[in-house]
Parts: C-alpha cells; sequence; structure tokens
C-alpha cells in the first residue's frame, strides 16, 4: 500500500530554459488582452481564506476559482481558445492581437479562413473549452475521450456542438487518436494541451492562453495586499497548467520567484517519477491511471512544461485520491467567515496536500524543506469545479 504522499525535492541540474519565453509579460498581456475581448469575460473570483491559513499556520492563504470560467466550470477554455485564436491569425496573415473576439466571430473571419475542423483528445474540461471556442467561432471540433470518462463531462461537450465519444483507450493513447484523425481530415487541426518533439507551437499557445489565469491572480493578491506569494501549489496532468503557472512566477519575479510544489495523483505522477530520477530526463506511466483526478491521469510529460518543471519546480508531491478528497471537503466547508469554494477532483489537490503538509507530522520534514510556516503567503489554483455533479457530492458528502 502506497503512503498517502510521496515527495521529491528538485536536484536536477538546470537545462535549456529558453522555453520561459512562452510565459513572458508581453506574451501574457496579449492573451489577457485577447480574453477580454469576450463579452462573457471577467476575472474569476481569488478566494481569501484567512481563518483557514490561521488554522493551518500560515499567514496568508488565497484559491483561484476557476468554476466561475467563461460559465464552463473551468479554466481550460482560456488556452484552447487563445491557441485557435492564434492558428487563425497566422492563416490568414493577421497578427493575433488583431484577431479579438469580434473579428474572429464575425463573417469575415470565416470567408477569410473558410471551415477548419478541430480535433483534440480530453479527459473532460480541455475538450470542452476547445468545443466552445470552435462553437463561438463558427467552427467544428472532434473530441476523443479516454475509457472510464464520466457521462456528464460527454454531455457538457455534446452541448458545446462537437462530434464527441469515449474511446476505448487511455488518454495519452486519445492524444495520439485526434492527432491521427487531424492529419487525415481535410483541414483537420490539432488543439492539443501536450507538446512533443515537432509538436510544440499549439500547446505553447495553450499554455500563452492559460497565463490570463495567473496575471488575474497577480493583480488580485496585490490588491489583497500581498505583493508576492511566497508559496505556490499547482497540480500537473500533462503539466501544461503547471508549467505555465510555474513559468509565469518565474518571469514576473525573476529576482525573487515563490518555490513552487508540482502534485499529482499516485496513478500518473510521470513528473514525479521524473524528478525522482533526478537526470532531467521526462519519465512516462503506464497502465489505467486510475484515479478521482481524471484532469491529472496523463502519463506522459509535455516536452514544453517538463523544460520549465525541471529548472524552476521546487518540488514534486504524488498523493493518493484521499488527499483531493480531503481537499474538497475542506474547500466546500471551509472555517466559519472564510468563502466556499466548490472545487472539483482535479481543483482542490492543493488544498488536500497543503494540510496535509501543514496538519500532519509525518510530512514536518517536507514542510521544513519547502519553508512552510507563519510568514507564508499560498496560493492555490481551483481548476475547475463539480464538472461531474454526482461524483462531487458522492465525495463531499461522504458516500465514497
Amino acid at each position: 500500500m502506497q503512503p498517502k504522499m510521496k515527495w521529491v525535492l528538485n536536484t536536477m541540474s538546470k537545462g535549456d530554459d529558453g522555453a520561459l519565453s512562452i510565459m513572458s509579460r508581453e506574451n501574457i498581456d496579449k492573451a489577457r488582452a485577447f480574453h477580454a475581448s469576450f463579452p462573457q469575460y471577467e476575472p474569476t473570483p481569488l478566494a481569501n481564506l484567512a481563518n483557514m491559513a490561521k488554522h493551518l499556520g500560515v499567514k496568508g492563504l488565497f484559491v483561484k476559482d476557476e468554476s466561475y470560467r467563461f460559465g464552463l466550470n473551468a479554466f481550460k477554455a482560456l488556452g484552447g481558445s487563445f491557441a485557435i485564436a492564434n492558428y487563425i491569425a497566422e492563416q490568414v496573415g493577421k497578427n493575433v492581437s488583431d484577431c479579438d473576439y469580434g473579428y474572429l466571430t464575425s463573417p469575415q473571419a470565416l470567408e477569410d479562413l473558410g471551415p477548419v475542423t478541430f480535433f483534440t483528445a480530453t479527459d473532460g474540461n480541455h475538450g470542452r473549452g476547445v468545443a466552445w471556442a470552435a462553437r463561438k467561432l463558427n467552427q467544428k471540433a472532434v473530441v476523443r475521450m479516454p475509457r472510464g470518462t464520466k457521462e456528464a463531462r460527454l454531455k457538457n461537450i455534446e452541448a458545446e456542438g462537437a462530434e464527441v465519444t469515449i474511446e476505448d483507450l487511455v488518454y495519452d493513447d486519445c492524444v495520439r487518436l485526434a492527432a491521427r484523425q487531424a492529419a487525415e481530415c481535410d483541414r483537420g487541426v490539432l488543439v492539443q494541451d501536450t507538446a512533443w518533439d515537432g509538436y510544440e507551437k499549439v500547446p505553447s499557445w495553450i499554455m500563452q492562453g492559460y497565463g490570463t489565469m495567473v496575471a488575474e491572480a497577480v493583480d488580485q493578491l496585490r490588491a489583497a495586499g500581498v505583493e508576492r506569494p511566497s508559496h505556490v501549489f499547482v497540480q500537473a496532468g500533462v503539466g501544461s497548467l503547471a508549467g505555465e503557472v510555474i513559468g509565469c512566477f518565474a518571469s514576473l519575479y525573476p529576482d525573487n520567484p515563490p518555490t513552487c510544489v508540482v502534485l499529482e495523483p499516485h496513478a500518473a505522477n510521470c513528473h514525479y517519477q521524473s524528478a525522482l530520477a533526478g537526470d532531467g530526463e521526462p519519465r512516462a506511466c503506464e497502465g489505467d491511471m486510475l484515479t478521482i483526478m481524471a484532469g491529472l491521469a496523463c502519463g506522459e510529460p509535455s516536452t514544453v512544461s517538463w523544460a520549465v518543471m525541471r529548472n524552476h519546480a521546487n518540488a514534486f508531491v504524488s498523493c493518493a485520491d484521499e488527499v483531493s478528497a480531503l481537499g474538497m471537503r475542506m474547500l466546500a466547508a471551509p472555517m466559519k467567515g472564510d468563502p466556499q469554494v466548490v472545487s472539483g477532483e482535479s481543483g482542490a489537490v492543493g488544498m488536500g496536500v497543503l494540510a496535509s503538509i501543514m496538519l500532519d507530522d509525518d510530512y514536518a520534514e517536507l514542510r521544513d524543506a519547502l519553508g512552510l510556516g507563519a510568514d507564508s503567503q499560498v496560493i492555490l489554483f481551483s481548476t475547475e469545479g463539480d464538472t461531474d455533479p454526482q461524483g462531487y457530492r458522492d465525495i463531499v458528502w461522504g458516500e465514497r
């Protein structure tokens, strides 16, 4: 039986840091300006859990609540929409700064570009974001989902007008299927949030799109009197979110970056395994990767984001499903006076990990190694709400 959590500090030698330029302030600002052109846009809340911070023994605790993003209950549309905008801009000979929502949804854009079919693989949130963006831009989307996908997540994507199927494949094989089908389709385009050799441009655009979330959070922290977080906890599936968040903070605070911790489920801990090996090379996980954290059930690290994490992450934590369940319950029933955050299985793992580190003396060594204590200002990213409503209730109400 595996322990509740396993961890390793980053002792890898630094490699090429060229990928960090993806998260430059200029690129983040472009993405935020693009998203601000959407009539549905408004910054998502940054929940200030001041009383939970006291309970855990840290100075401040903030949770970026992405359940409010574009009415889609998750952050992923930030990446898919910005990647599609960049692709269209490239195809029609424009700068992405000139391809705002007004242009992209206009008859002129459709005439300039013509019909395109966007393909992707997903555990739920990314595919819904791509389907939503494609529908807004009057284009088609095809989405492939891995075995074990919850029906509610499939229905959410179908509601956006996409062609969507659940395949008898694990996530990484669904990515390969979507890539093959995109290549075989006339004017098919793969919009995938993971990178591999020869496929880096689109995933880089997706990561830049996630920068809108980080830029909002930094502004909101400053409004709350926190100039810089001391600690950032961020979960990883393929790693694009974690690489973007860590890279953004490294770019914004180059002289004094926060301590960054990468979180994964035991069943799909490819980044933890890669860091444990210590040679700087990414490692893949095998097997069915069964975990309640469906959005993190990915076995192969994105090459672009791994390059960022290798150089700028401080620690990697692998955890059991019970850690995420703990985080879900703590955010759903917070300390009196703190706001509630409805956080799904993949969104709440940061809360569970932080609570375990601070309250369980089995992790005192990790607590000390990270420098967590009474002066710490911590930010977490709740990347999804109750995207599987029945599953969410079963966990929070204690029925599983």
